[in-house]
Parts: structure tokens; C-alpha cells; sequence
């Protein structure tokens, strides 16, 4: 049997015990052309992605890859935009089911094993394909504070202090172990939770703009990348302290200015 007879089931197994189909999901995801990075500081979380118009008509202001899940939960989804938006209306409905449940919102850490979970029955039912997308989502906990996951098409989600998802992710994976080792006068790597600790809001911010402009090897202009940010720093304006908001495009041109200047 060959390896094509084995591809056309989800439910399948090959004799080398792969899954070909959900395999087939990561690579919808490295074929989209987009790169997401994120990052998890002393009391902030970002996420950072490319915004690509494909035609002069559209309307710029309808194109995005950052999403709102609670007031305080946000995502970039990595992948096939189709299927990035029926995830985020289930993760939607997901936190809502939960505020209703129980009179609190949902934890990041919750909601990412939640939908980890879904993610996983679509593996293994012939019903529903796997969503060919990577989410990260960044949030703020109570007791943990920044929050940062990433979930795959697999079902598989895990904690990160910074991480990348897309075309590009292991260069930026690559890059983003390098400078984590520099941080706290080169003992991150020994202690990568007391590294994160040493970084703010704008140095957080800075190091994913630094991580997509040395990946791509081009710097970015401010309608070229958009920027999700959870922090609760005292830089952060106190109306939108601990909640989910993205960056406007004066805003992000603000701190690609400070990271030119700074290079």
C-alpha cells in the first residue's frame, strides 16, 4: 500500500505510525506566509504578526490575524483564515459558556487546554478535518500573571516565554533562544522564568519587532506588522491596564522608531 492510500483517511495510521492528514494541517500552516511572534515579560505579553493586503481595493481596516476572546484573552492565528475565524468563535463561545457557569472569566491556561482538547477529537473522528491553523494565545492570570500558549492542529498546547508560529518559525524560534540566553546577564538559559522577569513592556515589544525584522532581514513599516498587547505595566494607559487591546498604527510607528533608534 502506498503512501497516498494512507493519506486519504484521517483516521488511518501508517505503518510508521503517522498521520498523514494531520501532518498535511502544519503544513497549511508554514505555507501561509505569515509569521507570528510572542513573548511573555515580568507583567506583559505580545503578540506580533505580519498584515499582508493582497489587492490595492480591500479595505486594510478588515485584514487581521489578531483576535479578542475576553476582555482580557487575545490570539494570533498562524494558517488558513477561514478556519482561524471558526476557531476563535468556539474559543468565544467556550469563555462565555464558562463566565456563565461559574461568574469568572476564564483563565488563559483553561481555555488553551479546552480548545487543546477539541482540537484533538478532530484527530481522531472522521467527521471534521483538523483546523489548519496554529493559535497562540496571550492573557493575564490572577495568580500567574502574563500568560502566553500556543495550540496546534494536533491538540497539543503548551506554556511558552516566547515562541513563533508560520513560515519562518524555526529561524525565529532560533533567534528568540539567542536573546533569551543574553537576558539577565547571560543566565537565561539557566533560569529562563527569572529572564523573562528582566523584561518590561517596551523591551518585550522591541524584542518581537527585532525578531521579524532579523528573520525577514528588512525593517517593517507600521501598516506591515500589527501588534496585540496584554500588560499590566505602569506604562500601560489605566483604562486598558491587565486588558486585551491592539496597537494602533501611530502606536506600533512609535516603537519601531524607539527599536531604530535603538539599533
Amino acid at each position: 500500500m502506498s503512501r497516498t492510500s494512507y493519506d486519504r483517511y484521517l483516521t488511518v495510521f501508517s505503518p510508521e505510525g503517522r498521520l498523514y492528514q494531520v501532518e498535511y494541517a502544519f503544513k497549511a500552516i508554514s505555507g501561509s506566509g505569515h509569521t507570528a511572534i510572542a513573548i511573555r515579560g515580568k507583567d506583559t505579553s505580545v503578540v506580533l504578526t505580519q498584515k499582508k493586503v493582497p489587492d490595492k481595493l480591500l479595505d486594510a481596516s478588515t485584514i487581521t490575524h489578531l483576535f479578542s476572546i475576553t476582555p482580557s484573552i487575545g490570539c494570533v492565528m498562524t494558517g488558513l483564515i477561514a478556519d482561524a475565524r471558526a476557531q476563535v468563535m468556539r474559543a468565544r463561545s467556550e469563555a462565555a459558556e464558562f463566565r456563565h457557569k461559574y461568574g469568572y472569566e476564564i483563565s488563559p491556561e483553561a481555555l488553551a487546554r479546552r480548545l487543546a482538547n477539541i482540537n484533538q477529537v478532530y484527530t481522531q473522528r472522521a467527521a471534521m478535518r483538523p483546523l489548519g491553523i496554529s493559535m497562540i494565545l496571550i492573557g493575564t492570570d490572577e495568580d500567574f500573571g502574563p500568560q502566553c500558549f500556543k495550540l496546534d492542529p494536533a491538540g497539543y498546547f503548551v506554556g511558552f516565554h516566547a515562541t513563533a508560529a508560520g513560515q519562518k518559525q524555526q529561524e525565529a524560534m532560533n533567534h528568540l533562544e539567542k536573546k533569551w540566553k543574553k537576558l539577565d546577564g547571560g543566565a537565561g538559559s539557566d533560569d529562563p522564568v527569572q529572564a523573562g522577569k528582566t523584561l518590561g513592556r517596551a523591551e518585550a515589544i522591541e524584542m518581537a519587532i527585532e525578531a521579524i525584522s532579523t528573520v525577514y532581514s528588512q525593517d517593517f513599516k507600521a501598516g506591515e506588522i500589527e501588534i496585540g498587547i496584554v500588560s499590566t505595566s505602569e506604562e500601560e494607559d489605566e483604562k486598558t491596564r491587565g486588558k486585551w487591546r491592539v496597537m494602533n498604527v501611530a502606536e506600533v510607528e512609535t516603537h519601531l522608531l524607539a527599536y531604530a533608534e535603538k539599533d
